[in-house]
């Protein structure tokens, strides 16, 4: 195989898709998510609601607690030892598997969160795949990659209603159709920018709360991004996610027609 054909960029972008749906058709998706519980410092209860599901604090007779000091969690089930769990904070989180579910403790700014999925979701429901725009060259952006200094604080929202600062040393800039276009990371290092962006698709053909993009600095005072790359957030798939939203600064005011449309949840 030659490598024009290796490095084709449509087969490049067929491999990401490919990528996608193989990520969220794991039994650890997205979609497997069935529980998001804030943790309170001391003993919380988990128990069996009417329905089956595992609830925090728990309705009835508890069939163990998480116990929270600070940052730090332990298992103490009603039957068996108890278990110093790791959060997600430095990768991978413990897990309890209880009842058909696995619980996992999440860390955000500074709170926790124990989270439950269903690790056979996709044997009762399987993963359909996802819909994009066709490939279009013409949204591999080659965007400058302009330092901030002093670095700029942009206050970033989430689904739950929160804002949260954030400092931001870089923006990338670029023009479309006479339109001057100025977007801020989220966060960013020497190989890899994170955005959070909304345009005129949003709500319409594609997710309503906006979407992520991840952007390739050049090391030459440019930045590569590739919009057909543009992904639904984690909250476009399940109600128990805590995505950050667009900040204000990058509400674009035209249309991208390219990367992941609206995903639409199978009717039971």
């Amino acid at each position: 195989m030659s490598d024009a054909v290796l490095h084709d960029p449509l087969n490049d972008h067929l491999g990401w898709q490919q990528a996608r749906v193989t990520e969220l058709s794991a039994p650890d998706s997205w979609l497997g998510l069935r529980g998001l519980f804030w943790l309170e410092a001391g003993d919380n209860a988990i128990g069996l609601a009417a329905d089956g599901e595992l609830q925090i604090p728990a309705p009835g007779i508890p069939i163990g607690v998480l116990h929270v000091n600070g940052l730090n969690v332990e298992w103490r089930p009603d039957h068996g030892p108890s278990e110093i769990l790791a959060t997600d904070r430095n990768g991978t989180p413990s897990t309890v598997n209880l009842e058909n579910r696995l619980i996992f403790v999440a860390e955000r700014d500074g709170r926790l969160a124990a989270r439950v999925r269903d690790p056979d979701w996709a044997s009762q429901q399987p993963f359909a795949g996802l819909a994009c725009y066709p490939y279009a060259p013409a949204w591999v952006i080659d965007a400058q990659w302009q330092p901030i200094d002093p670095p700029q604080i942009m206050e970033l929202p989430n689904v739950l209603g929160e804002l949260r600062p954030v400092s931001v040393a870089y923006c990338a800039c670029f023009e479309h159709q006479g339109v001057a276009v100025r977007l801020l990371p989220v966060s960013a290092g020497e190989e890899e920018a994170f955005f959070v962006f909304r345009d005129r698709t949003s709500g319409r053909e594609t997710y309503g709360a906006g979407r992520f993009i991840k952007g390739r600095p050049q090391g030459n005072g440019r930045i590569v991004l590739d919009f057909n790359r543009a992904y639904n957030p984690p909250c476009a798939f399940t109600r128990f996610a805590t995505c950050p939203l667009p900040p204000p600064e990058n509400w674009l005011s035209f249309p991208v027609a390219a990367g992941e449309l609206k995903w639409e949840k199978p009717s039971d």
